[in-house]
Formats: structure tokens, sequence, C-alpha cells
């Protein structure tokens, strides 16, 4: 009986879901070519071990993400795409790569440490031995309670090499991490659309009390002035996991050399300290700048339409990535995924109406300046359109890991998500669940939101987390490793798929109207403005 039920339920799921689909015309033995390519000579592995192995780490602004870059054109290029190019944007600050680093435990006792650098700060003079201090700042201070702290220390951390915060205790998690979205979960995320809440206003304290990053911009500050010699933060994560921390300024001249050393390592340390017994570390940080890097490079390259060849569906990922490992997860996989859905739609042959365009960004990792200022150059925003606002249907964005599709959020009105929801219907047996929309403009989390934060149809692209979150997202275990091909394949063919039917719609997908846009509520730092060739 159960079994009955169960088989009774699947197919009024799949007609319910064909019925579903009707309305929207999609290219039915498209999809089944498209199917069949994916599965016949990718290239998504070779991709991901170029960028990860030989062009790692791509760090925005130095000679390996330009070969990267060079590399990538070259091999879009050879799978057919037209008018492949670079387009150059002002980044304003110089390259930077760590080259060595060396961190030694001296007394009382003898070990090598792990620890990672945090970007855009200075190298030591050479080998720095020196003995530890523990800072650790009032909890959620005034300005004025944490200089008073300050005139307690600043004598003690001159010459020192100094430990900035209490140790992150991580009990034992007897939960295994989720390596795939539920049932429940992707239903519940890519369910018709609902009335959205309206969030009740936070009141204004009547202290102000500094926020963490404020307090951590003092202590820059603070160290520098009286004469530390090295930072050192604990890295927080379990299991030897170092997640990048950034200057977030690039002003490598207002900080001290700066590590960030894994949380076992950064624990024991502290607890002898704490025992009152000194313990003295040897450092060698030794790092590089390159001027040349304050002028930066996005790839571009396309399928050029045919009957709307004016309008344009992009796709895209970002190149650069963090230095502590070789950025596999983030983002080589999603930049080999990308450029796979352009091989299989030429080895398909298709001829869309709409330009179909790829771009491979840089500066992702510092607040989506690539993208951004791509889209400020040839869109505008809501407020400021160019001519070729309108012409825009989606662009499709993949940042969150090597998992397998299980949806899409697309910026727009309810309609925008039921015309996506719709061309991914063909893909349920995949374990591709549906499509919502967003509606926010904020702070941009990755490249998709370059463009909803200037009120065009950014598309993120929900993933299967596998290890990310926990594992590889900025981390030192981001390497080639840590991606699964399978879910890699099954990405590529669905994405491929829904940026040919969208290019092949009569309409553009819906767009909020301008009396309808959400207000921006994001004010970046200036966007960096695009050089010509």
């Amino acid at each position: 009986m159960l079994q009955w039920l169960t088989t009774f339920f699947i197919t009024l799921v799949l007609a319910s879901s064909s019925l579903f689909a009707q309305n929207e015309k999609i290219e039915v033995e498209i999809n089944a070519r498209i199917r069949a390519a994916a599965s016949q000579n990718s290239q998504i592995m070779r991709t991901i071990h170029y960028l990860s192995d030989i062009y790692s780490p791509r760090m925005t602004g130095t000679p390996n993400l330009k070969a990267a870059q060079d590399w990538t054109k070259s091999e879009l290029e050879k799978i057919g795409l037209q008018n492949a190019h670079f387009e150059k944007w002002d980044f304003g600050f110089p390259g930077w790569q760590n080259e060595k680093l060396s961190v030694h435990a001296i007394a009382p006792f003898k070990d090598s440490l792990v620890a990672e650098v945090m970007a855009w700060t200075p190298s030591t003079k050479g080998f720095v031995t020196a003995e530890t201090f523990n800072l650790i700042p009032p909890d959620k201070p005034t300005i004025e309670e944490l200089n008073a702290y300050f005139t307690t220390i600043k004598n003690q951390v001159r010459d020192k090499i100094v430990l900035t915060g209490r140790h992150n205790l991580n009990p034992i998690n007897f939960q295994p991490p989720q390596m795939r979205m539920s049932d429940e979960e992707t239903q519940r995320t890519f369910a018709p659309e609902k009335p959205r809440l309206i969030s009740t206003p936070t009141p204004t304290p009547t202290v102000k009390r500094l926020s963490a990053l404020e307090v951590n911009d003092e202590i820059d500050k603070f160290l520098k002035t009286n004469g530390a010699l090295v930072r050192v933060y604990d890295a927080r994560e379990p299991h030897g996991v170092i997640r990048a921390v950034i200057n977030r300024t690039r002003e490598v001249s207002q900080f001290i050399p700066t590590i960030i050393l894994r949380n076992e390592d950064y624990g024991r340390i502290t607890r002898i300290l704490a025992d009152k017994i000194a313990v003295k570390i040897e450092i060698n940080v030794q790092n590089r700048l390159f001027p040349e890097g304050k002028t930066q490079r996005n790839v571009l390259a396309e399928i050029i339409g045919t009957d709307k060849k004016d309008e344009l569906v992009m796709l895209g990922a970002h190149l650069d990535a963090h230095h502590l490992a070789t950025g596999a997860t983030d983002n080589a996989v999603g930049v080999a995924i990308m450029m796979e859905a352009m091989r299989i739609l030429k080895a398909v042959g298709v001829q869309p109406r709409r330009t179909i365009r790829i771009g491979l960004w840089s500066g992702e990792e510092q607040r989506v300046l690539g993208s951004q200022a791509y889209v400020v150059q040839h869109f505008g925003s809501a407020e400021n359109p160019k001519a070729d606002f309108d012409k825009l249907s989606a662009y499709f964005n993949l940042d969150s890991g090597t998992g397998k599709i299980r949806g899409m959020r697309v910026f727009g009105p309810a309609e925008t998500g039921e015309v996506l929801r719709k061309i991914l219907v063909p893909f349920a047996d995949l374990g591709v669940v549906g499509a919502s929309t967003y509606s926010n403009r904020t702070a941009p989390g990755s490249d998709h939101a370059a463009f909803s934060v200037n009120g065009l149809p950014g598309v993120y692209i929900d993933q299967d987390p596998l290890e990310y979150g926990e594992f590889t997202w900025h981390t030192n275990l981001d390497t080639y490793e840590r991606i699964s091909e399978e879910d890699t394949k099954q990405a590529a063919l669905v994405i491929a798929s829904a940026v040919f039917q969208i290019a092949m719609r009569d309409k553009k997908l819906p767009r909020f109207s301008k009396e309808n846009m959400p207000k921006l509520n994001y004010f970046p730092v200036p966007v960096p403005t695009l050089k010509k060739q």
C-alpha cells in the first residue's frame, strides 16, 4: 500500500510539473542534446586543475591572476566563442602576494605552528623572535572604555608578538555537517511566492558602542603606534581550518605584519600565558607588492544571437581567489562550470535569439569590484540607466562551491520566479526543485548582486553545501581534492539549458517596473571605472 501511494504521489508531481511548464515554451530537443553533450568530453576537471594547481593563488592584482585570465581567454576562443577580450578597470591598489611564511615556538616548547598571512599586510624584517602577549579587549566597549584599556597595556605590547582576542574554544560537534539540502529546505526555499514580511526597525542605542570591526580597527592603530612587532589572529575554526581575514583598506603601510594562527596553536599559547609563563615565538613573513596590479581586467566572450542579438543573457563567475589555498571551490569550480556551459552550447550548435555572454570577474573577494565596474559602465543603474540597461534579460552567477544545483533565486517580481521555475522543471530528475525571487538591493555577497543592486535581474544559484561552509570557503583547505565531479556536470547542463531557454524567449524576463523598483539600501565605496583596452 505504501509503495502504491509513493508511486501515485511521484506520478502526480511529474504530471503537475508537466502542466506547470506548458505555458512556457521549452526547447525539449535542445535540452536532450544538452544532456548528451554534458556527458561527453567534459572539460570541467581539466579547467579546475589548471586554475587551482597551476595558476594559484589568484589574488586580485597578481601575476598569477593575469596568467589565469590569459589562459581562460585562450580556452574560450578554442571552444569557438566570439569577441573574447579583456576589459580593464581601475582597482587602485597594488597586487599583494605572500611568498614565504614560517612560524615556530621557541620556548617553553619547540614546535612548528600552522598559520597563514593576512592579505595586504607588510613583511617582517627577516626573522622576528620575541615574547608574546595576549591582548583581550573589553566586550562591546565604547571608544572611551577601549582607550582606557589600551592605556593599561601599552607598555606590554612594545617589541612583542601580540595575540589579539580570547581563544575561541570549539566544543566537539556530535552533529555531522549537512552535505545536501534536505527536501524540506528546498521546498521551503523555492516555494511559490509568499507575502514578504516587513522587518521592524532596530531602535537606536542611547550609548555608542563600537562594533567588532571598529574595535579591530582601533587595535590595528594601537599596535602600530605602540611598537608591536606582529599581530596574531585566532583562526577560531576547529580541525586546523584557517579562514581568510582581509585588510579591508588594502593600505599596507597602515598595518604591522599580521598572521592568522591555527585555533589549536592559538589555544595552546594563550593557556600557557594564562599560567604567567612566557612564550617566545619566531616568525618570518615575506610578502610582495605588484604596482602594476592597480589596473585589473575582466574576461568576456560570447555566442552572438540572431534576431535579438542586441539583447543579452549573461552568465559568469569570479576568477580571483584568496591566497590561503588554491581557490578550487571558491571559485575555480564556478569558472569551470560556466565555461563548460558555454562549451556545451557550442557543441550542440545552438543559434540563440539573444546574445549569450560569459563574464569572468576579478576583484570579487574585495567586495565585488570587477563586476560592479562592468555593470556600471555597460548598464548603469535603475536610478541612472544607460542605453543598454533594458537589453539585459538576466545574469546567472555561480559561487557556492562544488555541490549540484537545487534551485535558483532571481531579483525581480513574482512572475520572474514563475518563468524561471518553469524553465527548471525538466531537471527535477536531477534534484532541481525550482526557483524563487528576492528583492533586496544590499551589500553584494557575490557577483549576482553587482547586477541586482543596480536593479538588474541577477540570478543566485543555490547548490548543495557539501563541505563548502564548514571547510573550504575562504580557507586553507580549498583545493582540487574537494571537487565533486558528478555534481559539477549536473550544474553545467542545468545552467546551459536555463541560459539558452531565456535567450530564446519572445520577451525578456519580467522586471520590476520603475515604480515598483525596491529602494537601494546599499551605498558602496566609489565603484571602480572601466578602462579602454
